[in-house]
């Protein structure tokens, strides 16, 4: 039955480091393992190769990917998904932004995005629920407190007007934002496991071998994230069964 349904797209806003590739796979592979949706249930569209997606109608859901560029470059592609995003949001097609897809979403609707001032966040971190998701459809399921794997440079500084703050870290305000009751982003990667983590941390210690010594803690409390990584999966059973 599911094969009759209109896919889900998932736009791919970048792609992973080389040797987390050959380790992992890219982030549309991650999407959907996580997901744990075939490849016949969705679409994917890699924005920076110079793919575009059809209509927001065209699909039953949206789901956008993380990326090592930085929302506040404005690149072409960027800023016509964020266009295409308002679209979406105008015709009701559930969303579901994961890192820079978090950033990408509160840009769109008028939110602000910059560096983060402690520079950047990275490895598995708590996650707090704020009061405002004990009763979310879909992270009101999450225990107050869990860990989540992270690695971004930038941030969501001012959420858009009308979006509802339900979770934080202790150096990001805004970890979980919701915005309709089909329309949630996190900055933290569902979909990330401590492998996938420790495969980035090599490679950043490669690119930087002073940070080596930091780099090295960080990479033995890494740990899978099971509660966060459902986050992906829950959603899409929703959407589904939403059509």
């Amino acid at each position: 039955m599911m094969s009759r349904l209109k896919p889900i797209l998932i736009l791919q806003t970048g792609d992973a480091p080389q040797d987390v590739i050959a380790a992992n796979g890219n982030y549309d592979t991650m999407f959907l393992q996580a997901t744990g949706l075939g490849a016949g249930q969705v679409r994917i569209v890699h924005l920076p190769g110079g793919e575009r997606p059809d209509a927001p109608q065209a699909y039953s859901g949206v789901l956008i990917t993380g990326s090592a560029a930085m929302v506040t470059e404005r690149l072409a592609w960027s800023e016509f998904a964020a266009a295409w995003l308002r679209q979406a949001m105008d015709a009701e097609i559930p969303i579901f932004g994961v890192c820079y897809g978090h950033q990408l979403l509160a840009h769109a609707l008028g939110g602000e995005v910059d560096y983060l001032a402690d520079g950047m966040e990275v490895g598995t971190q708590p996650i707090e629920l704020l009061p405002a998701a004990a009763n979310d459809p879909l992270i009101g399921q999450l225990p107050e407190r869990f860990p989540a794997n992270l690695i971004h440079s930038q941030t969501v500084v001012t959420p858009p007007r009308g979006a509802t703050v339900l979770a934080r870290s202790a150096r990001d305000p805004h970890q979980i934002l919701r915005y309709r009751h089909n329309v949630v982003t996190t900055q933290f990667h569902p979909e990330f496991s401590a492998a996938v983590m420790h495969d980035f941390l090599s490679g950043m210690t490669v690119q930087d071998p002073e940070r080596g010594p930091e780099l090295a803690l960080i990479g033995r409390e890494l740990s899978d994230t099971p509660d966060s990584e459902a986050l992906m999966a829950a959603f899409v059973r929703q959407c589904l069964q939403a059509v």
